[in-house]
């Protein structure tokens, strides 16, 4: 038994200690009265003794509630053949079936691997000087060059990893990772010592297959300072922290490798990411642990979601549910709101951890955890509560919460059953009517410039001068050539070894004129003239006189005065739904530029093999996910294009501007989409 800290009505508490299951109890004034005379061995003189003894006024159901608890949890002594037989009924239904045992080890097993103790003992005194005020300044001190170094060489550092790949930068991932999740359980283990608790074990634990250093520091909880226990909570944290600092600073000078790569790691993600993991009260980590401690609330989940539980029935069934622990109204309203965030959060997380394992392994075994992971996560909580409620339907009256539940359960459900969905959102890019990007034709060296960017040209006019040496040296040639032939053709009749070519000296002659006409043709393109009117945009900055440009070198854009036209890229479950020349509104992300109306034109019917729209992509930041594919942008889902035509008259933008399309299309509801999904992504997987 030790001492606890004050609960919030100010009365004492103890933590009972049960050493054979490492398990610690929490007990109020009155349990600890009680088991303080339990010697006497009868509940009268038990009552009379702490009713004498104190101001408290305990009754006969407190025993018995106190009795109940200890028994339930096996703290009696087991002397009598009754006591054997509920502890053989114990043992029975403690027992697991062969696949009952596995479903709980695949989804969360420990390993022990060291009995930390001997080594925290030897590692004492070091940890001592970590622990006062002139290393924090220090690190703090540390921690401030580091930041001044690297601000000076930041762009160097922030493209650290990105110079890594191969072996080298899974090397550097795998050692810092290592480093910080050992100096990470260390923390833990070293403050717990401190402060004179037993740590027992320290290992890996499996969670869903995954694996995660764990410290057992159950401990913790006989020291009646919160302030200590929240210490070990942090410890973890804390060593990371001063990690990082280190790597900061050791970055700088460090050389290229996979030693710097792993203090990069370091210095940002593997702190960071521990951070958002293990700060987070929503699961079983640090975080959770730090709240409890900071709230005096042990067990903040399972009493949290008692009280959450209790609410929706109070709310949704109008049931008069008894709160299951007596709090002020502020901390009742943040426990419920604690208990829903939290069923939220780990709803995603399940979620995402069930379709990841099914991609990880072979379709057979992917499906069968996929299903274990929602059934066990998911589905069976959802059970649980709802079988309560069945049981408890005798309870439930017509009043203002069983009404208010009903309509909002009807509304919801015509919400996703009806069709009334006619609007097809889908992302899409819109530019001038009348717009080309012109190219230099050869190699070339820039003789003039004959427009400036943003000026209006006409049709036709010149807009800059080329010249091309090997262009001109290739058509010497070439004309040099063609001359000879000709000659040839004129000297056919009297020459033997000429007329003995016959008809294919003609065709020499005239494949050499020919590319005489195509040089001419190209040369003629090196004088770059508009093709329309329009305005000059995107002016490459190399148009200066005496500049060689390469073949194929974007040289200026050209963009008409009047008209627009877009494009739109929908998935395979709304294409049914678009019909040709029905209404299509554009909205740029700009928000200042005006919706856009149109009318659908063609609509692709094979899916894009690659997205030629760099803007729209989720590379570049765009709303279609693609991955890169060498220089290619590939979507990752099907989808199709479809073009806005006929858009309402209005001035050219000068640039293609992102945004979204509303498109008109036939009516469909949420359940009838979600159908049609889920039996695509149900063929789709099932053909692969």
């Amino acid at each position: 038994m030790h001492a606890g800290p004050p609960q919030a009505d100010g009365s004492p508490s103890w933590m009972l200690h049960d050493p054979a299951a490492n398990r610690f109890y929490q007990l109020g004034w009155p349990a600890f009265e009680i088991l303080r005379h339990w010697a006497l061995g009868w509940a009268e003189p038990v009552i009379e003794r702490v009713n004498g003894s104190t101001t408290l006024n305990i009754d006969s159901e407190e025993v018995a509630a106190v009795s109940d608890f200890l028994a339930r949890h096996n703290l009696l002594l087991a002397d009598r053949p009754e006591h054997t037989d509920r502890l053989v009924r114990q043992a029975r239904a403690s027992k697991l079936s062969h696949a009952m045992w596995l479903l709980k080890h695949y989804l969360f097993f420990r390993v022990p691997l060291l009995q930390p103790m001997p080594l925290l003992r030897r590692l004492a005194p070091a940890f001592e000087w970590v622990c006062r005020p002139r290393f924090w300044w220090l690190l703090a001190g540390l921690a401030m060059l580091g930041l001044w170094l690297v601000s000076r060489r930041w762009d160097e550092f922030t493209h650290t990893f990105s110079a890594y790949g191969g072996m080298e930068g899974v090397l550097g991932i795998v050692v810092s990772l290592s480093i910080a999740k050992v100096a990470h359980e260390f923390g833990h283990a070293l403050t717990a010592q401190r402060f004179g608790c037993r740590v027992p074990t320290m290992g890996v634990a499996f969670l869903v297959m995954m694996p995660v250093l764990y410290t057992d520091t159950n401990e913790a909880w006989k020291l009646p300072s919160r302030r200590q226990r929240m210490l070990i909570g942090a410890a973890g944290m804390l060593a990371e922290l001063c990690l990082a600092v280190l790597a900061t600073l050791a970055w700088s000078f460090l050389p290229d490798g996979p030693i710097r790569a792993g203090a990069f790691m370091l210095a940002t993600t593997t702190w960071l990411a521990t951070l958002a993991i293990n700060a987070s009260p929503f699961m079983r980590f640090d975080g959770y642990f730090l709240l409890a401690d900071w709230m005096n609330l042990p067990n903040l989940h399972s009493r949290a979601f008692a009280m959450g539980r209790c609410w929706l029935r109070r709310r949704l069934l109008g049931l008069d549910e008894p709160w299951p622990e007596h709090f002020a109204a502020g901390r009742r309203r943040f426990l419920i709101a604690f208990a829903c965030a939290t069923w939220l959060y780990r709803l995603v997380i399940f979620l995402s951890i069930a379709f990841l394992v099914y991609h990880l392994f072979f379709k057979a075994l992917g499906l069968l955890l996929l299903v274990v992971e929602l059934g066990w996560f998911i589905a069976l909580p959802l059970w649980s509560e709802l079988s309560v409620w069945w049981r408890r339907r005798a309870e439930l009256r017509w009043n203002l919460q069983t009404v208010r539940s009903v309509l909002f359960l009807a509304g919801a459900l015509l919400f996703v059953a009806l069709p009334w969905r006619t609007e097809v959102s889908a992302p899409a890019i819109m530019g001038a009517r009348d717009a080309q990007t012109l190219y230099a034709p050869a190699p070339a060296e820039v003789l003039a410039v004959a427009s400036r960017e943003g000026e209006w040209v006409a049709a036709g006019q010149l807009l800059l001068s080329l010249r091309s040496p090997e262009l001109e040296a290739e058509l010497a040639l070439a004309e040099r050539r063609a001359a000879t032939l000709r000659w040839q053709m004129d000297q056919q009749p009297f020459h033997p070894e000429l007329l003995a070519q016959g008809l294919a000296l003609g065709k020499q002659w005239q494949g050499a004129e020919e590319k005489v006409a195509g040089l001419r043709r190209q040369q003629a393109q090196l004088a770059v003239r508009a093709p329309f009117a329009g305005r000059v945009v995107d002016a490459s900055l190399a148009l200066r006189p005496g500049t060689m440009i390469p073949a194929g070198e974007r040289l200026l854009g050209l963009v008409g005065a009047q008209g627009v036209k877009g494009e739109a890229f929908v998935d395979e479950g709304n294409l049914a739904r678009l019909r040709a020349h029905s209404e299509a509104v554009f909205i740029a992300d700009q928000t200042e530029q005006a919706a856009i109306h149109c009318h659908l034109g063609g609509i692709d019917r094979l899916t894009l093999a690659s997205l030629d729209q760099p803007a729209l992509a989720s590379s570049y930041g765009g709303p279609i996910a693609t991955q890169r594919v060498g220089q290619t942008l590939v979507p990752l889902a099907a989808t199709f294009r479809v073009r806005l035509m006929q858009c309402e008259a209005g001035a050219a933008p000068l640039r293609e501007m992102t945004g979204v399309a509303k498109l008109r299309g036939e009516r469909s509801s949420l359940l009838g989409r979600g159908v049609d999904g889920l039996l695509a992504v149900l063929h789709g997987e099932a053909a692969l």
